[in-house]
């Protein structure tokens, strides 16, 4: 029969003719056939099936031999003998290699013959060993699908005890190396068909031998974690996590987490390739993993993994948005990643340039779900706009995508922020590594926040843009001195020409910090700044009063010392000697040439008329808000005597020292307001500050004249105006109901010019506005008996002798607070370079003494001007770090955009006035400079060695980074850096010191 079968397939007769015969050939099975015979057959047939020269063949040998197998089972299971598995899994078949699926295929056919007869039992113990040995030999995916089968139909042939544990570590180690080249979609379909088959046999022995799982999540975990740089396990592994039973995952996390043995290196490459396996298509759980994975590793404080992780991986999970058949599992995984990363903006910040393209593909692709996930893409964006407000300039086209879509309420961004943190800090949390290589495109340099230092920060940089102030500093000749001046000249140098993209401030922080301020904690900018150009004052004055007192000065040392001796004391006020050494020589120090100015405070009684009047220096006006929301144009006496504050009056913690009722009633109590178009503007708070007021009941004046208490009208004036006027907005209450202070978040128009009224005494009074700042140079305000003058009575001849002017100035920065309260928050400013020469060349104004409004700053004429002129001047955006270009138009709008962001430090510079003299621009020789000093040996020199330094850095980061790729590590912060805090941060402590991350209320980034 087989001799009949064997030349009827290699015949040339028609297919119909060889079906025929064929089919009579298997009604044969059922007779009576020798045992030769049926072997003769059994060979023929396998012949056929595995070396057939066509599927005719192939299918003649599988329906021959499975039609006699039925009829003569003892005598096939006699063929298919140990003998022949052996020799066909070691050896092969023919020209066929042992390896070859076809093989396996008849393998499978011919237990499916045998499925119910003892024979199968017989040969399981010898396929157990084959499949273990094939497995270790890493075979095809393909091969192990066939393997797949063949173990899941028959489960008996899979190894047990000892060998099943072996078998799987070995299995899963396979998948390790289940790489696809292919990029048809029919042959990815086929692959990831192949590996699902293969994951659903492990699955089945996890269920039926649980001791198993352990041993082959622990060669997971080795695979995943192995640093080998020739090894890259493929993400096939992302199969098998859908099998693992979630109610492990707590054991398992906590096991891998708190094992010793497992370094930071290891741990962070098993990360990292867990958020690879997002790309597998249909693995569910893999989000859920690695959550769980995150979550275990802030549960014990491995804040260097989540960090290097994070700012590794972010931008690739970012990507995964963009594949549907992915995009939900890495929308959880993103999230949890960004929402916990609290400590700084810089993986937020990495992902910013990709939200809105995708939000348009969302938008237009046409997908059902594709709206539904565009609404939780949009709240996890408004989530992490608020957590890291105070950044217009990346947030603002952010905004416009998504104004159309639902943006979440406070309280739920403020719940879902806690519920993310990472609720374990230490100072060592935020060790990022600052990358840079070179300057942004401004040409500017930012300033590295050493931790909650944006204060700092954001005060260096608007005096650094105050030109003519920056000018006179850098033409000091302080060679061989240690002073603050030396310190803030060379941070000065440094910013102008360093080829760092952010400079690191710490000498400068040692040395210019209040001794109140605790360091790590955030602090008032406008106290920060008031302390710093009060400690500058004082420094110059004595290291003037040295050089004239001693016969033989000598500046590197005793000067050091006697201004070391002068900082341990009080800071003195303003006034500074006549000193004839002094710069211009008319005795005053550069703080109160740039930024000093005089304030005249005069008290009439309204029962005898007489006056009594004082002046007292100020370098900023702290403004008050009005009690209405309209313009101030003439405030009732109660709220004037409740509120009036003092020019040089600090504000502790960013709150102004007076009652409640020195700001809006109820405005401090209010956390969120609506986007309004300001109906303040800061002219209008000048007005209020200089407006007059009425001193009585509890408030009434002792006149000395009358020798009682009497009501009186209290006028303030500035007699002297700055070339840099400071405006600082009170913008923080003390609520006495809660105890706490309270922001203010008034919208405050910021114009472009303003004017500020000056009183000008006639000839019987003052001959100039610097003859009266040095004849009061030995006054005190703290000292009523020098600095109150008492005038004549007549009231007429007080107010002939002086006539009012309106002297021009136009912006030059704002520092901008971010923020909730005084205690939390963050700073960041604005600024662009400008000089006295700038904007318009005005002519004096005379006034009478009762039109002291400031109205005329905000006509149109000057409005005109001011956008003719914003859009030919560069303005800039200083955020820590972080330096971009901006506009005016976003100064004017930022807080309409973020309600949090509000004014808080203006500074203006006075334009010049003819017939005035100028203080623009620093005297070298004699003559006056217009443009930047020349740069001395000295801080060249410095500067030099620095940028040296920076190459040398810049260098042995290149290695480090293609030394860390080689030994697959992704960790790239090394410690000890100066400036290891993360850039845009105020370091991890939260604000005010305290509260951590868990807090979000104390917050500060």
């Amino acid at each position: 029969m087989d001799k009949i079968l064997e030349a009827l397939v290699s015949s040339s007769h028609p297919l119909t003719v060889k079906r025929a015969i064929v089919k009579k050939v298997m009604e044969a099975a059922e007779k009576e056939v020798t045992e030769e015979q049926c072997q003769a057959l059994y060979h023929l047939t396998t012949r056929l099936i595995l070396l057939g020269e066509d599927a005719f063949q192939r299918q003649v040998g599988l329906q021959v031999q499975e039609a006699y197998a039925r009829y003569h089972r003892d005598e096939f299971a006699r063929f298919f003998s140990k003998e022949c598995v052996l020799g066909l899994l070691q050896q092969g078949y023919g020209s066929l290699d042992c390896r070859d699926p076809a093989i396996l295929d008849f393998l499978h056919g011919s237990l499916r013959l045998l499925i119910s007869c003892p024979a199968v039992l017989e040969l399981a113990p010898l396929l157990q060993t084959e499949v273990l040995r094939i497995i270790c030999e890493r075979p095809e995916p393909a091969t192990c699908a066939k393997l797949a089968t063949i173990l899941t139909d028959f489960p008996q042939c899979v190894p047990r005890e000892k060998a099943g544990v072996l078998f799987c570590q070995q299995l899963v180690r396979t998948f390790a190396y289940f790489h696809c080249p292919a990029t048809e979609e029919r042959e990815l379909r086929e692959y990831v068909t192949q590996v699902t088959r293969v994951s659903v046999l492990l699955q089945g022995i996890w269920k039926a031998e649980p001791a198993t799982l352990l041993p082959s999540l622990q060669e997971v975990f080795a695979i995943i974690s192995s640093t080998d740089p020739s090894f890259e396990p493929s993400i096939a592994l992302a199969c098998l996590v859908q099998h693992i039973p979630l109610q492990m995952i707590t054991v398992l996390i906590k096991s891998l987490t708190t094992d010793q043995n497992v370094k930071d290196a290891s741990m962070t490459q098993a990360l990292c390739r867990m958020i690879d396996w997002l790309s597998w298509p249909l693995a569910n759980h893999v989000d859920t993993w690695v959550i769980a994975l995150l979550k275990g590793l802030a549960a014990v404080q491995k804040f260097t993994i989540l960090i290097d992780v994070t700012l590794l991986k972010i931008e690739q999970v970012f990507n995964r948005l963009w594949y549907p058949i992915v995009r939900q599992g890495a929308l959880v995984v993103l999230s949890h990643m960004l929402l916990s990363f609290q400590h700084s903006p810089e993986a937020f910040h990495l992902v910013v340039p990709h939200i809105v393209p995708l939000v348009k593909s969302l938008k237009n692709d046409g997908l059902p779900n594709s709206k539904t996930f565009l609404l939780q893409f949009a709240e996890l964006v408004h989530c992490m706009m608020y957590q890291y407000s105070g950044f217009p300039d990346l947030y603002d086209n952010i905004l416009e995508s998504i104004k159309e879509l639902p943006k979440p309420n406070e309280e739920k961004i403020k719940f879902v922020l806690n519920q993310s943190a990472w609720t374990s800090q230490s100072n060592s949390f935020a060790s990022g590594l600052l990358k840079i290589t070179g300057k942004s495109e401004t040409g500017k340099t930012g300033l590295v926040n050493l931790g909650n230092t944006c204060y700092m920060n954001s005060i260096i940089q608007i005096l650094f843009m105050a030109t003519d102030f920056r000018r006179h500093v850098m033409s000091l000749h302080l060679n061989g001195c240690n002073t603050l001046m030396k310190k803030l000249q060379l941070l000065f140098a440094f910013l102008a020409h360093t080829q760092r993209a952010a400079y690191s401030p710490r000498s400068f922080l040692e040395v210019s910090r209040p001794p109140w301020f605790t360091a790590g904690s955030q602090q008032d900018c406008s106290e920060y700044l008031r302390f710093l150009l009060d400690r500058l004052h004082e420094e110059e004055k004595t290291l003037s009063a040295l050089q004239v007192t001693s016969p033989k000065p000598e500046p590197a040392t005793t000067s050091a010392e006697t201004l070391q001796a002068a900082a341990s004391q009080p800071v003195a006020d303003m006034p500074s000697h006549p000193d004839p050494v002094a710069a211009n020589g008319d005795g005053r120090t550069l703080v109160e040439r740039m930024f000093g100015g005089r304030l005249s405070t005069a008290i009439r009684c309204l029962q005898c008329h007489s006056l009594s009047e004082k002046e007292e220096p100020f370098t900023d006006l702290s403004l008050a808000f009005c009690p209405s929301m309209s313009k101030c144009h003439g405030p009732t006496d109660e709220h004037k005597s409740s509120s009036s504050v003092g020019p040089c009056q600090g504000a502790v913690n960013g709150g102004s020292e007076s009652s409640e009722g020195s700001v809006k009633e109820g405005a401090g109590t209010r956390m969120e307001r609506p986007v309004v178009e300001p109906t303040l503007s800061a002219p209008d708070l000048v007005d209020y500050f200089l407006a007059p007021e009425i001193l009585e009941n509890e408030n009434c004046y002792f006149c000395e004249r009358c020798a009682s208490l009497q009501r009186a009208k209290k006028v303030m004036q500035v007699v002297v105006a700055p070339e840099y006027l400071i405006l600082t907005l009170l913008r923080f209450s003390y609520d006495a109901t809660c105890h706490v202070r309270r922001k203010i978040l008034d919208n405050v128009g910021i114009p472009l010019h303003m004017s500020l009224p000056l009183r000008q005494y006639g000839i019987s009074a003052s001959s100039s506005s610097s003859a009266a700042a040095t004849s009061s140079s030995s006054d005190s305000p703290d000292s009523g008996e020098n600095l109150a003058k008492k005038l004549k009575i007549n009231s007429e001849t007080h107010d002939s002798d002086s006539e009012m002017l309106s002297v021009p100035y136009v912006l030059s920065s704002v520092v901008v607070h971010s923020g909730m309260s005084s205690e939390s928050g963050h700073y960041y400013s604005y600024g662009r370079n400008v000089s006295s020469t700038d904007g318009y060349v005005a002519h004096p104004c005379p006034k009478t003494l009762e039109s002291s409004s400031l109205s005329e700053s905000s006509t149109d004429t000057h409005e005109e001007m001011g956008c003719a002129e914003h859009k030919s001047m560069d303005w800039f955006l200083f955020n820590d770090s972080r330096v971009s270009f901006t506009n005016f138009e976003s100064l004017q709008n930022v807080t309409s955009r973020f309600p949090k962001d509000t004014a808080y430090v203006l500074i203006y510079r006075k334009q010049e006035v003819s017939g005035q003299p100028s203080n623009s621009g620093p005297v070298v020789n004699g003559s006056r400079l217009s443009g930047e000093p020349p740069l001395q040996k000295e801080l060249m020199d410095a500067i030099t060695k620095d940028n040296k330094l920076f190459l040398q850095e810049q260098e042995l980061n290149a290695r480090a980074r293609a030394l860390q790729a080689t030994s697959a590590s992704c960790s790239f912060r090394p410690n000890g850096s100066d400036d290891n805090d993360p850039p845009g941060s105020c370091g991890p402590s939260g604000g005010g010191g305290g509260g951590g991350f868990n807090t979000i209320s104390r917050l500060v980034f």
